[in-house]
């Protein structure tokens, strides 16, 4: 019974993601605590009410007609004001009779599942060898990058003496002054372009003269939809010769359940590639085992950083790849992490009153600071050095700024799989 109920969504296989796919059948399992002569109408109420978050596709073809089809059906303001254009996208919450409906219609190309997003969380500057770039007096100067995550607190090391947060886009709240209720995007500011300002220059990040832009995607608990994490993304792309930006941080992810050709989280970071930004993205937190990038960390345009252990020392010997970050094959079998990053006890900026500062008081360093591990620290690592190549090389492409981090990474001795080409490096510019 529970097969026929669920026809209309294999029929559909080629258009429904497997992420919904698998959330509108696994819903049908209730049913096998229902009596068997209640099942038709327990089906019916389920068609009619039951709803799911979703991300509509219409073909690039499709027409004003079919467009308005679509939006009828559909009957949701907020819909039409939360549409990705440049994607053909629609989020919209809608009942399982209106998918169903949706599918009937030949310019819906397909539907997703607005998916959870998280912050992917779990002395790194000289590991890197960012004094060499200091020397040579490269750091990071005018290069913009953008953060995509819970926001940006105006911390000192960011404003002070100078501001150098230069923009704030609120997709959660829509606030216009830079804020962060969770904690997690002003820690990872902080690893790009924190100053050191309330250290004397100790907690200094690599690039620590470039400019941040928050783009706040993700709650105060650091979750958020696909549909938000893409809206960010196109709002980089359209502001890109606005602001300047360069770099794009993605200390964000969600398991990878579908080839990267059918995530629409990695056909939004390819476009901002083709647009001209590296893109940087944390390669997920549920290492060691194989099969375990986040995506869009499985996209094989993008640099995707694994973390790495570097026992507070600027040595190498004592070097190790974190038993959490994130391993290769891909979905897709693709080798990836492309680079590792310190990423094990990163003290950045503190927001203060933040969902993280109150629960992980223990990791406060002094009043200003907070001591933080996981792939979401490498990251930022990765895209400070990015700032430090982009200032001495403004004509480069990100497929170029990729080659020349990939080429001067250092062999930690481990497969590709685990470590890529090895942790990233600072060899001049």
């Amino acid at each position: 019974m529970i097969f026929e109920y669920t026809r209309w969504i294999r029929s559909n296989a080629d258009r429904i993601d497997k992420y919904l796919a698998r959330e509108l059948i696994s819903s049908y399992q209730t049913y096998r605590y229902v009596p068997c002569f209640l099942h038709g109408i327990f089906n019916k109420l389920r068609f009619y009410f039951k709803k799911v978050d979703v991300i509509v596709r219409i073909a690039d073809d499709a027409g004003n007609k079919a467009e308005t089809e679509v939006l009828n059906i559909i009957r949701s303001k907020k819909a039409e004001k939360r549409r990705i254009k440049r994607l053909g996208l629609y989020p919209a919450s809608l009942s399982y009779r209106k998918i169903n409906r949706l599918l009937e219609l030949d310019c819906v190309k397909g539907i997703y599942l607005d998916r959870e997003v998280k912050a992917l969380l779990d002395k790194a500057g000289p590991t890197i060898n960012a004094p060499e770039a200091w020397n040579y007096n490269n750091t990071g100067r005018g290069v913009t990058v953008a953060v995509l995550d819970t926001g940006v607190y105006p911390h000192d090391d960011l404003v002070k003496p100078k501001k150098r947060i230069i923009a704030f886009k609120d997709f959660v709240k829509g606030r216009t002054e830079a804020y962060d209720d969770n904690g997690h995007g002003t820690h990872v500011a902080g690893v790009i372009a924190g100053n050191g300002y309330c250290s004397d220059g100790r907690y200094r990040a690599p690039a620590y003269e470039s400019y941040i832009i928050g783009v706040k995607v993700l709650s105060k608990f650091g979750t958020g939809l696909l549909s938000t994490i893409i809206s960010g993304i196109d709002w980089c792309i359209e502001n890109k010769t606005r602001y300047a930006i360069k770099i794009m941080c993605l200390s964000l992810g969600s398991p990878a359940l579908a080839s990267y050709k059918h995530d629409l989280l990695c056909e939004a970071v390819e476009a901002a590639w083709d647009a001209g930004i590296v893109v940087c993205a944390a390669a997920g937190n549920d290492g060691p085992e194989s099969g375990t990038i986040a995506s869009p960390g499985i996209d094989p345009n993008i640099i995707t950083v694994g973390a790495m252990d570097d026992a507070e020392t600027p040595e190498h010997d004592d070097d190790k790849v974190a038993l959490f970050s994130g391993r290769g094959p891909t979905i897709d079998g693709l080798e990836k992490p492309d680079v590792l990053s310190p990423g094990v006890n990163i003290i950045s900026l503190r927001s203060p009153g933040s969902y993280l500062d109150k629960r992980t008081s223990s990791a406060r360093v002094g009043d200003k600071y907070l001591n933080m591990s996981g792939t979401s620290m490498a990251t930022p690592l990765c895209c400070s050095l990015a700032a430090l190549i982009l200032e001495k090389n403004p004509t480069f492409t990100p497929d170029d700024v990729k080659k020349l981090i990939a080429d001067r990474a250092r062999d930690m001795g481990y497969d590709r799989y685990t470590q890529g080409f090895g942790c990233i490096c600072y060899r001049g510019v």
